[in-house]
């Protein structure tokens, strides 16, 4: 069961990694730093956005926990605020810093995820290919000084980033609110429903993964 600061049981120790570690630690607050750090700063990258989302939805719903809980009307703005301000930083960051920050990187990850973030806006145009980076991991943390680099229109980039900003962490913040409100005692299914919503946001990456191998298979028996 997750423990809140006030709980006797608290631990000092924060795990990153860990949505309701986060949560327990920072609330609504740690929702914003987590997001802008996920979507602004290319070492965000391993920040679990999607499973934070979700988890603080779930704790917005009344009688999950027995300590104190979040409140939905502090999350969902906290969310919305770091989501788009991260996304608005990470471009300005490209557009200065160029192709040069993303080839310093020699993270496997990271550099899968620019070049399937660049087969996005090929494929599906700009505001298609920002709103669609929201779900995917990885990738919308480096779409976004992608962008910047590629002289992506400021305020085409703007647009849609808050569109889609706002559709994701609306969006996953609700649907939690929703699974806690309606099933009793969702507290001792926390963990393996967020392991659930983290296996569903990466499948997008392996299936691609998956195609590009194939594709480059059959490319070479050509």
């Amino acid at each position: 069961m997750l423990q809140f600061p006030g709980d006797p049981a608290v631990h000092l120790a924060v795990n990153p990694l860990d949505a309701s570690s986060l949560l327990a630690a920072f609330g609504a607050l740690g929702i914003a730093v987590v997001l802008f750090a996920e979507t602004g700063l290319l070492v965000g990258f391993f920040l679990p956005g999607d499973s934070l989302l979700f988890t603080a939805g779930v704790l917005c719903a009344p009688g999950v926990t027995k300590g104190p809980q979040l409140e939905l009307w502090q999350v969902l703005p906290a969310a919305l605020v770091g989501a788009v301000a991260g996304a608005q930083t990470g471009y300005l960051i490209g557009r200065r810093g160029g192709r040069a920050l993303l080839r310093r990187t020699s993270r496997k990850s990271l550099l899968q995820g620019v070049e399937r973030a660049e087969g996005l806006l090929a494929k599906y145009g700009h505001g298609k290919a920002i709103v669609l980076a929201r779900f995917i991991p990885v990738v919308r943390t480096v779409l976004n000084p992608l962008c910047g680099v590629l002289d992506v229109p400021v305020r085409t980039f703007t647009v849609w980033q808050v569109v889609g900003g706002a559709v994701w962490t609306v969006g996953l913040v609700l649907a939690g609110y929703a699974l806690g409100s309606s099933v009793p005692n969702i507290d001792r299914y926390l963990l393996p429903i967020v392991g659930l919503v983290v296996v569903v946001s990466v499948l997008p990456i392996v299936l691609e993964l998956f195609r590009a191998r194939k594709a480059r298979r059959h490319g070479g028996d050509a």
